[in-house]
């Protein structure tokens, strides 16, 4: 088989990257390990950057995303029963849309399947060759039936544990990491939402999130020990943990009920350089991973395929390869933007173990400050919303 640009990952951001090259005629075959249903199981969060936005309607794929969706031009935060929101729309003249991974991951779908597009699922032992040369190829195997791509690219969005970024030399490869000491616990209800913005809470007791996927599907976070597991938090206790995290008027009026899932997820940032290696290109989680606090992971991936893709467009439209060569420096200079906002909002809204009252205090006169100085919000409402591509 053969195709100009073989990816690796049938999650959102392979599927994306595939559809915007089939707007403009470059061909593409996506590779993915599970099934499709599993991919669609997966529950990730659901806040767009305006980039991602943009990008989903570059890529045909926006109109149920604007139906059902739903703009957030700002949020709250709060410390005890203290609460003050940051205006996004009033310091960017930008907004963010809440709209599940899910859903997007769906749409995407629904545009390969009907522009024909080719996906094969559970494929294994999947194995790159030849990336640094002109002529790269990938092995792999589907039902025992052994198959190879030969392509012009590859696109690695197979995420953390995938082949991709192990494909690049140890002696190559550098990576830079940081293990956060607690997790956090998510709880899935269809409930109401507390308030129509999301609300991400400091407590003495720890942080905790309330957000929202739709008009009666709510998503409540709280910190947790990273030795807890899902099992060990009945749906009293983890309702009874967050209102004693969030301001009072607000914990008066959440709407609890059974959950629909639960399930804990420890925190890390990680970055690996460079994110190409010859003609191999990495992207999303295959290159880097944010803690989910300010929902940077999705959107960080997209930035990734907003450069590549823009990158292979320059090749096949002009011939030119500034634009592949230069797609690590590129990436990564917003990548490293977006763990920086990402460990800057951690540090502040989260417990540590090792905390002192000091530290504590520090962390309520950062909230006071922000609270009451524009400059502060409007760079905190700039990251938010997604810095320029």
């Amino acid at each position: 088989m053969k195709t100009q640009v073989a990816i690796i990952g049938g999650g959102p951001s392979g599927l994306l990257l595939s559809q915007l090259l089939h707007t403009r005629g470059i061909s593409s075959v996506v590779l993915e390990r599970k099934t499709k249903d599993y991919v669609l199981g997966r529950i990730r969060a659901g806040v767009l950057e305006r980039g991602l936005v943009s990008l989903m309607e570059e890529a045909g794929c926006a109109d149920r995303m604007h139906a059902e969706g739903f703009i957030h031009d700002g949020t709250l935060l709060s410390y005890g029963d203290e609460l003050f929101r940051v205006d996004f729309a009033e310091h960017t003249g930008a907004t963010v849309m809440v709209y599940g991974q899910t859903e997007v991951t769906r749409d995407l779908y629904a545009a390969r399947e009907a522009s024909g597009g080719q996906i094969e699922f559970e494929v294994e032992n999947v194995v790159i060759h030849d990336t640094k040369t002109d002529t790269p190829f990938v092995t792999y195997d589907v039902a025992g039936d052994a198959r190879r791509i030969d392509c012009d690219f590859i696109a690695g969005c197979d995420g953390f544990h995938g082949v991709s970024r192990k494909t690049l030399p140890e002696d190559v490869r550098q990576e830079y990491e940081k293990v956060y000491p607690f997790g956090w616990l998510g709880v899935l209800s269809e409930t109401p939402p507390v308030n129509d913005e999301l609300i991400y809470a400091n407590s003495p007791r720890g942080f905790a999130l309330c957000s929202m996927r739709n008009a009666n599907l709510s998503r409540y976070y709280i910190q947790c020990p990273t030795s807890d597991r899902p099992e060990d938090w009945s749906d009293d206790a983890f309702w009874a943990e967050l209102k004693r995290r969030i301001p009072a008027d607000q914990a008066a009026k959440l709407v609890t009920g059974p959950s629909i899932e639960k399930s804990i997820a420890p925190l890390r940032s990680f970055v690996t350089e460079p994110m190409q290696w010859g003609r191999l290109f990495l992207c999303g989680d295959a290159a880097h991973i944010v803690p989910p606090t300010g929902a940077k992971g999705l959107n960080t991936a997209a930035s990734d395929v907003h450069y590549l893709y823009n990158a292979l467009l320059e090749y096949y439209e002009t011939g030119s390869e500034a634009g592949v060569n230069g797609y690590s420096a590129k990436a990564l200079k917003r990548v490293w933007k977006a763990e920086r906002f990402s460990w800057w909002f951690s540090s502040l809204m989260h417990r540590y173990p090792d905390q002192t009252e000091f530290d504590y205090k520090i962390q309520v006169a950062e909230l006071e400050f922000l609270r009451s100085n524009r400059a502060a919000q409007q760079a905190m409402a700039e990251n938010y919303v997604g810095l320029p591509y």
